[in-house]
């Protein structure tokens, strides 16, 4: 498999040497799928960062939260026979799930798209509560309506939801708690409205009957969201055979909403494709594109924490209405760059693929 991304030759624009640790104690493992705004004329990115404190050679040591946001660091033995370690980022102990690092929210801005950095007098996000104290990740982000919408993946050992907080500045933010109960993630909120709704892309998941498909919901005030569709599943034998699950907002274009979205195979390879929906009922799905968009080639995007992986949450269109500039999440470590064309990725919808 070949791709169409043209990627940053400066990539990764950012490695976890780049930031500083939240705390004394913790190291930064992880950079991960950065949602995407512009603000003050500048290209911002919010950056999951996964940290970890430094791990021993004989002991598994991560941080949770307590709920009262304090950060707690939990020790096992790797030979407790309790203990199965088998995933980089996930272990189970004594009958529970826990994550291996814990992820908040970090904001970096730039003039030029490709160097950033972290400005002054803007603070982390993080997890709050009991439904957040395995961390906040993978946040996306849209203008509407006079004020930035964050969505994104809010873990404890309750489950796995769609966590909702709104900002007018990025200073002050109004927390509207889990949006979507467990299990669910990937919450891409649709840039506008239609006829009269808010509409989400979401993806709930089923261990039993069904799977790891992309569904579309609606809502009168973008928190209440109900009529629940499901519009994209896996296809056998695919490059996204295993689970699908939304990008960033869906581009608006004369065609119909455009959706960058990612898929996996059962090796746990990640990639990028595109589906189209109607304009006025994203319900309906037009067109989708039969081979991936982009393919994990380079070796930041194959060797990593966790290889062969390309993950998207935000992305912004220049001026010439073809070019979109996709960030991305490489290998679960890296945070990179890459520019699309519009009409090349309209040049691979398959009208009879759609489902």
């Amino acid at each position: 498999m070949k791709d169409i991304a043209k990627r940053f030759a400066e990539n990764p624009l950012l490695s976890p040497a780049d930031l500083k640790a939240s705390a004394d104690g913790l190291q930064i493992t992880c950079l991960l799928n950065p949602g995407v705004f512009r603000y003050e004329d500048k290209t911002w990115l919010i950056i999951r960062v996964a940290e970890r404190p430094e791990q021993k050679e004989d002991t598994l040591s991560f941080p949770v939260l307590t709920e009262s946001g304090a950060t707690r660091i939990i020790e096992i033995k790797k030979d407790d026979p309790a203990l199965t370690a088998t995933d980089a980022r996930v272990i189970n102990y004594k009958g529970i799930d826990y994550l291996t690092t814990l992820s908040h929210l970090r904001l970096l801005c730039s003039i030029d798209g490709i160097h950033f950095n972290e400005p002054a007098g803007y603070q982390a996000l993080m997890g709050e509560g009991v439904l957040q104290t395995f961390g906040i990740e993978d946040c996306r982000v849209i203008w509407l309506e006079d004020k930035y919408h964050l969505t994104f993946t809010a873990v404890s050992d309750n489950g796995v939801g769609v966590g909702l907080r709104t900002t007018t500045d990025w200073k002050k933010f109004r927390s509207y708690g889990m949006i979507l109960p467990p299990h669910n993630k990937d919450c891409a909120i649709f840039e506008e409205r239609i006829n009269g709704l808010y509409y989400a892309l979401h993806r709930p998941s089923s261990v039993d009957i069904g799977g790891n498909y992309i569904w579309l919901a609606s809502s009168p005030d973008g928190v209440h969201w109900g009529n629940h569709q499901c519009i994209i599943k896996t296809r056998k034998d695919s490059w996204d055979s295993a689970r699908v699950g939304a990008g960033a907002s869906p581009i608006k274009t004369e065609r119909g909403w455009l959706e960058i979205y990612h898929g996996a195979n059962e090796q746990h390879q990640y990639c990028l494709g595109a589906f189209l929906v109607d304009s006025n009922d994203p319900s309906k799905v037009i067109a989708r594109t039969e081979k991936p968009i982009m393919v994990p080639t380079a070796d930041y995007e194959r060797s990593g924490f966790f290889g062969n992986v390309v993950f998207t949450n935000g992305h912004t269109m220049s001026p010439d209405g073809d070019t979109i500039t996709v960030y991305y999440g490489a290998s679960d470590e890296f945070v990179c760059g890459a520019n699309f064309s519009l009409k090349e990725i309209f040049s691979l919808l398959k009208y009879d693929h759609a489902q």
